[in-house]
């Protein structure tokens, strides 16, 4: 059985308890995961955070690249997720809290700079201000030439929360990229990979 059928039953349970944390309706596809962790460097000893690692199938991913001697943080809200990534990802660096706090529960194990943060999070069901305060986290954490990456369902593509997300990440790096549709997903998505965060913009 495909990783992602494997993790529905499970996804969708969360889903229905928590729908603004969850946000999707099916796990992201093996196609969306491997895009989403190409910004994972593979040699040397990065650290990688990821933003809702869900059940696993982005970690899979990020771990597929991540050098020995590399670094997997995830950062997941929902306490029932959490439990079953003990059981099915026992190797995962798990941190239970709110990206929000991002900069806090990273520096209370003792890292302050982070080379890569993969974001599974439902990015148009946070209202303005928590987008911005966890983009501002995200961007405190990052090296100077760190990398970011999330993705979007196509069809939200055009929508004015999207739009208005996307000049937020513009407005935090130099560099934006949106890539070509991954259409092996429920539903196709794309993705965001933004490199160079502008430290100068943190409030």
């Amino acid at each position: 059985m495909p990783a992602n059928q494997g993790a529905l039953l499970p996804f969708l349970q969360a889903a229905v308890r928590n729908p603004t944390v969850i946000g999707a309706i099916a796990p992201s596809s093996p196609s969306l995961a491997q895009r989403l962790a190409e910004v994972v460097p593979s040699t040397g000893a990065p650290t990688v955070v990821e933003l809702g690692p869900g059940t696993g199938v982005v970690s899979t991913a990020i771990a597929d690249r991540l050098p020995e001697h590399g670094r997997h943080i995830a950062v997941e809200l929902d306490l029932d997720m959490i439990r079953l990534l003990e059981r099915v990802k026992p190797e995962l660096e798990l941190v239970h809290g709110d990206a929000a706090r991002l900069g806090d529960l990273l520096a209370a194990r003792g890292v302050d700079k982070v080379d890569t943060v993969v974001s599974g999070l439902p990015w148009t069901l946070f209202p303005l201000a928590q987008q911005r305060r966890i983009l501002g986290e995200i961007v405190k954490v990052l090296t100077p030439d760190g990398a970011f990456t999330t993705f979007s369902y196509l069809n939200a593509y055009p929508m004015a929360g999207a739009r208005r997300f996307r000049r937020m990440l513009r407005g935090s790096f130099d560099e934006v990229l949106i890539t070509r549709t991954v259409w092996r997903n429920m539903l196709p998505a794309l993705t965001y990979v933004c490199r160079r965060p502008r430290h100068d913009r943190l409030a």
